[in-house]
């Protein structure tokens, strides 16, 4: 009988879209879900012996406004609010069916509906929740700290339970995590307030000069380790402007000097090999940007290589559980 209080809680995906792009500071998100179910994602991972289950885009034409103030810096306030307490909704409800959660982008405005409701769904599992950030920005900052109010740059504070945004789900329950459960991976562009407010909170930064002298293998086992060490279960939320833009110029955030292709196939890999990813968000996928598919088809790749596909069979390591097994 398979125990669905471990992440590797039987060979089921459930692909949800989110077509939000208010949280961006340019429109055109919105089409990244159905960008990457173009470039074949579901196809990938059925070939990779997963059932997948697709819910479609979620909708938010029934979402009634609250009657809250809206901050004075956050762009789009009203409409993100409905976005993130129906994805925080109907998030928690996919997961409750014991299938692995791949969240489809939109903006990164979206983490704060998904990643709110899988923090809901393992804290009642009595598990510890954390989160890699795989992007070029911290996105950690507040309605005060902020320089542009694009709300998608303030989705990690959010998440950690930064004040500013506090009526952002109404009367639906908001499960922070522990700054400590962070980890902010790739950056290479943090605003001044941003960086004093995160150094206040020490939130683990693993930047592109760490990268560079350390290599990726060194810095993501280190946070595998960390996981492992408590018992507990990764979420992965993939912006693709952690990749260069000579890989992926297909996003509004652009920033030279990120991850190359190799790169961010090793990460995939050892995240695939730890066994410890319970969810996943692609975010910030722009195809009005893209050249001819070019960005959907790398995020595609990417994400079967951290659902197992490989170019040669290599046993799996005695102390980590591919997802499925």
């Amino acid at each position: 009988m398979t125990d669905r209080t471990r992440p590797d809680r039987g060979r089921r995906i459930a692909l949800l879209g989110a077509p939000i792009d208010m949280g961006a500071s340019q429109r055109g998100t919105l089409m990244g879900p159905a960008a990457l179910r173009t470039a074949g994602l579901a196809k990938l991972l059925d070939g990779l012996d997963f059932e997948v289950v697709d819910y479609g885009d979620l909708s938010i034409a029934e979402v009634r406004d609250l009657d809250d103030s809206p901050p004075d810096k956050a762009n789009h306030y009203r409409e993100i609010q409905r976005w993130t307490r129906a994805l925080s909704r109907r998030s928690y409800e996919i997961a409750g069916t014991g299938a692995i959660p791949i969240f489809l982008g939109g903006d990164h405005t979206l983490s704060m509906g998904s990643v709110n409701a899988m923090a809901r769904h393992w804290q009642e599992r009595g598990r510890k929740f954390f989160v890699l950030w795989l992007d070029a920005h911290a996105d950690y900052n507040t309605p005060e700290t902020t320089i542009t109010a694009n709300m998608h740059g303030m989705s990690a504070a959010f998440l950690c339970g930064e004040p500013g945004l506090d009526g952002l789900l109404g009367d639906d329950p908001r499960v922070s995590i522990d700054p400590d459960g962070l980890d902010l991976f790739g950056i290479r562009s943090i605003d001044k307030l941003e960086k004093e407010l995160m150094r206040a909170r020490r939130i683990r930064v693993a930047d592109m000069r760490q990268i560079d002298e350390f290599g990726v293998a060194v810095l993501i086992r280190r946070v595998i380790e960390r996981v492992r060490a408590s018992d507990g279960v990764l979420h992965v939320s993939f912006d693709v402007d952690f990749l260069d833009p000579s890989v992926a110029p297909g996003v509004g955030t652009t920033v030279p000097g990120g991850a190359t292709y190799r790169e961010a196939h090793l990460i995939m890999e050892l995240l695939h090999d730890s066994g410890l990813v319970g969810s996943v968000d692609i975010v910030e996928l722009n195809p009005f940007l893209d050249e001819r598919g070019r960005t959907a088809r790398t995020a595609v790749e990417l994400i079967g290589s951290l659902f197992g596909q490989q170019i040669t069979d290599r046993p799996t390591p005695s102390n980590a559980i591919a997802p499925g097994e």
